[in-house]
């Protein structure tokens, strides 16, 4: 499906005038800067070049995955009052300069693992008991804001909902409770979670702890952020765009897209109405592989049945497919060298290890993701219901925002609303202009997701990058707006994805790669996320070469 002459036209069109756009935030930006003092920044020592990035995490404690502080603490090796003060001491230190937690519950946090210590302490269960009662007992935990923790704000970085205090837990947030793990805060998102910059009118903008002068991702960016600083271990995503697995990657860290309707997407908001059902996916993201599917296992509840985690996986029986770019799609941004060659060392070690082929193909649809999306998100579901409109969800349940309305009121800075939210809700005013070309799209979309899954079947993996760039620096997304291609397609395919970290960059900042599998084969990609931690190192602290 080829672009018109005048499609291309249009594209080049979009890309002039977003980068435009951007060249005059940047320089409101300077101008804004030297006129009020900036964000607190690290100081350098005499001498030194200035500091970017967190300072490493000093306490051990800091640096063990779910699993092990879990194990140390039911064996009373160590406190969870330690382990939750260490937690609460590293956030204090660190988001000052990340701005990733918006709302904290220490006290309420503090209090939980004194009962933890207390219960261990009069002896009620064996070890065995306890792992199997509460997997995560004593471990913190953070959530993304968009979720339901009941005590916190729940805005979604919605200025009409700032004083929303949620009276209950999402369903998610309560079965990681009944597990044992303790809730630290919340943490930040992008406006109405349709974004991939956690910047929002109620608390700000997220930076990226690897360089504060970048983007941490979007829509889980708080949360991708507050785990690569290691000011948590665990914590609770969703995603219809990518908005686990780009901020996972920005970040250095593990995320986990789940096959869909495998995990509730109860108690947050926005939640999906119509077809988007299909699409949005809450899951886990972490520090540690291992983690991965523990939390898994807990977020999906009796869902997991429709997974196949007790199947061992032989690495070496899978089939591995590779696919290092989209086919050259004019919406995206090309891949950067550094993230093409982390790619490659992957397939020269599958193939050197494991003496398997990696396959390189070519699936000519994946040029198209970005219009696939977006053609499906806009579509009816089967019993004909239209997917709710963004400009409905701005409102939030009052009047529907009039975007061009909203976007003079911005220029005059009266608008409550964030510049990408209004740039989406005028994109799904032009969507509707062209009816027959969607539903071309959404045609292509099932093709390509029965393609896709009669590759894949029940033993293949595809290696594909998590995004076409590295952490880009703040506000640089509105001039490549649509380069989350890379991740939402598979949202629409319903394909269950982990995003790895890969080591990092020669800027120093995160490297990785997507991992894909057909549907409830969430298993191997799993397996594969444990398997190239062992071999390329996983998670590295901020700072560290």
């Amino acid at each position: 499906m080829a672009l018109s002459r005048a499609e291309r036209c249009l594209v080049l069109l979009l890309r002039l005038l977003s980068r435009a756009f951007l060249l005059l935030l940047r320089l409101a930006a300077r101008a804004s800067t030297a006129l009020a003092p900036g964000p607190r920044t690290l100081t350098p020592l005499a001498g030194a070049p200035p500091t970017r990035c967190v300072p490493p995490p000093g306490q051990p404690l800091l640096q063990l995955s779910a699993g092990q502080l879990a194990r140390r603490i039911r064996r009373r090796e160590v406190k969870c009052t330690d382990v939750v003060q260490a937690y609460i001491k590293r956030i204090e230190e660190i988001n000052p300069l990340v701005n990733a937690v918006v709302k904290d519950r220490f006290d309420a946090a503090l209090e939980e693992a004194y009962h933890v210590d207390k219960l261990l302490s009069e002896g009620h269960g064996d070890e065995d008991a306890l792992q199997e009662k509460f997997p995560f007992l004593g471990v913190p935990f953070t959530v993304k804001e968009a979720f339901a923790l009941h005590g916190m704000p729940n805005t979604s970085g919605l200025v009409s909902r700032r004083n929303l205090i949620s009276t209950s837990d999402a369903l998610v947030v309560s079965r990681l409770k009944q597990a044992g793990a303790i809730p630290l805060g919340v943490t930040n998102c992008s406006e109405l979670c349709m974004w991939y910059e956690s910047n929002n009118n109620v608390y700000g903008r997220t930076n990226n702890p690897y360089d504060l002068q970048r983007i941490v991702g979007g829509s889980s960016g708080g949360e991708g952020c507050v785990l690569g600083a290691a000011c948590s271990v665990i914590g609770v995503g969703s995603d219809i765009g990518g908005s686990i697995r780009m901020p996972a990657f920005f970040n250095g860290i593990f995320g986990h897209k789940p096959t869909t309707g495998v995990v509730p997407n109860d108690g947050q908001f926005p939640n999906a109405l119509g077809v988007r059902t299909e699409f949005l996916c809450t899951g886990p993201m972490c520090r540690y592989a291992e983690d991965l599917e523990p939390m898994l296992r807990v977020m999906a509840g009796p869902g997991v049945r429709k997974l196949k985690l007790d199947e061992k996986v032989s690495l070496e029986k899978v089939k591995f497919y590779c696919m290092e770019h989209d086919g050259g799609s004019v919406f995206v941004s090309p891949v950067d060298r550094e993230i093409l060659q982390a790619q490659r060392k992957v397939v020269e070690h599958l193939e050197t290890r494991f003496g398997v082929q990696v396959q390189h193909i070519t699936i000519h649809k994946m040029k198209y993701a970005f219009q696939i999306w977006s053609a499906m998100m806009s579509s009816r579901d089967s019993d004909g219901q239209e997917a709710q409109l963004f400009t409905d969800l701005l409102g939030d349940h009052g009047k529907p925002v009039w975007p061009l309305w909203e976007l003079m009121k911005w220029f005059l800075g009266m608008s409550l609303h964030t510049i990408p939210a209004i740039a989406l809700a005028l994109t799904e005013k032009l969507m509707k202009l062209n009816p027959g070309g969607n539903a071309k799209l959404v045609s292509m979309g099932h093709s390509l997701r029965t393609e896709m899954m009669n590759l894949l079947g029940t033993d293949g993996m595809l290696l594909y990058p998590s995004h076409p760039i590295v952490a880009p620096k703040h506000y640089s997304p509105l001039g490549m707006p649509f380069n989350f291609a890379y991740t939402a397609v598979f949202n629409v395919l319903g394909l269950p994805v982990t995003q790895c970290p890969l080591g990092l960059s020669s800027e120093g900042l995160p490297l990785g790669i997507q991992v894909v599998a057909g549907p409830h084969n969430d298993h191997l990609t799993l397996a594969m996320a444990r398997y190239l931690e062992k071999a390329f190192g996983g998670w590295v602290c901020p700072g560290k070469s």
